[in-house]
């Protein structure tokens, strides 16, 4: 199995940065696509962004706006998402997570929360 291990979040203030990291262990991921996603209370799960382990290719969110930047250290089993001009509608649980190939998103970390005041 894969294991996803989510740090990073925290409470920060419009404006400000944050880096998330996700450990990922338990197989090889050159085939692999790692992705995060964010839920806040009361809406739907959605994709921020992902990235191919092997190729580095990257896609975003629309609303990512050139905000935030997805990347992955294969040397260390991490992927990162740098978010930058975070706004309080950036507020939600934040998940990694891995899938082979095309196919869908099968395995989830716990989640960390970044919440952004006003």
């Amino acid at each position: 199995q894969v294991q996803l291990v989510e740090s990073g979040g925290g409470l920060v203030q419009t404006g400000d940065s944050l880096r998330l990291s996700c450990a990922a262990s338990g197989r090889t991921f050159s085939t692999y696509k790692l992705g995060w996603f964010r839920q806040a209370p009361g809406k739907e799960r959605e994709f921020v962004a992902a990235i191919t382990w092997g190729g580095g290719i990257t896609w975003y969110a629309d609303f990512v706006e050139g905000r935030f930047t997805i990347s992955r250290d294969n040397a260390r089993n991490r992927v990162y998402l740098q978010m930058n001009s975070l706004k309080p509608e950036d507020t939600a649980v934040y998940y990694c997570a891995a899938a082979m190939g095309r196919s869908e998103y099968v395995y989830w970390g716990q989640g960390t929360q970044v919440t952004v005041s006003s």
